[in-house]
C-alpha cells in the first residue's frame, strides 16, 4: 500500500494593512451612511403624523354620515395633541410638530375644532405638519364635499 503525500500549500491570511483598509473602507460607508437613515426615520415619522391625523379626519367623516351626529377634531399646537369627539387625546411624537392652522372654530388657548356634519360637509380648512429638517405635509379638509387630502409641502 502507498502512502498518500498531503501537500500542504503555503497560503498566507489577511495581512494587517488589508484588514486597516477594510475597516477604514466600512467606517467611512457608515458615516455616509448612518446620517440617511436617520433623516429618513424622521421623514417618516412625519409622514406617518401626516397620515394618520387624515385617516382620523376621514373616519370622523364617516362616522358623522353614519350616525347622523356631529363630529368633531381638536388640534392644540402648543401640546402637539389631537383630539376626536370626546375620545383620547394622542400626542404627535417628537419629529412631527402641528406647524399650522387655517380655518376651522378657534377654542382658546391657540386650539382650534374642526367640525363634521351628518350631510358629509366639514370646517373647512388646512393642518401643516412638519418636522425638524424642513419636510412638511398639509392635511386639507374641503369644506364643503368633506373630502381629505394630504399635500406633500407647504401650501399651494
Amino acid at each position: 500500500m502507498k502512502k498518500s503525500k498531503i501537500c500542504i500549500s503555503n497560503t498566507r491570511g489577511f495581512s494587517l494593512l488589508e484588514l486597516l483598509v477594510v475597516l477604514a473602507l466600512l467606517g467611512l460607508v457608515s458615516v455616509i451612511v448612518v446620517p440617511s437613515i436617520e433623516r429618513g426615520i424622521r421623514d417618516r415619522e412625519v409622514r406617518q403624523s401626516a397620515l394618520a391625523l387624515a385617516a382620523l379626519a376621514r373616519e370622523l367623516r364617516s362616522r358623522a354620515i353614519y350616525d347622523g351626529t356631529l363630529q368633531d377634531l381638536v388640534l392644540n399646537p402648543s401640546e402637539n395633541s389631537i383630539q376626536a369627539s370626546a375620545g383620547k387625546r394622542i400626542l404627535l411624537s417628537d419629529e412631527a410638530k402641528i406647524s399650522a392652522i387655517d380655518g376651522g372654530e378657534p377654542m382658546g388657548q391657540g386650539s382650534r375644532r374642526f367640525l363634521f356634519f351628518p350631510n358629509g360637509s366639514t370646517v373647512g380648512g388646512e393642518i401643516g405638519i412638519s418636522g425638524r429638517e424642513g419636510l412638511a405635509y398639509t392635511v386639507r379638509l374641503q369644506s364643503l364635499s368633506g373630502r381629505v387630502e394630504v399635500v406633500k409641502g407647504g401650501r399651494r
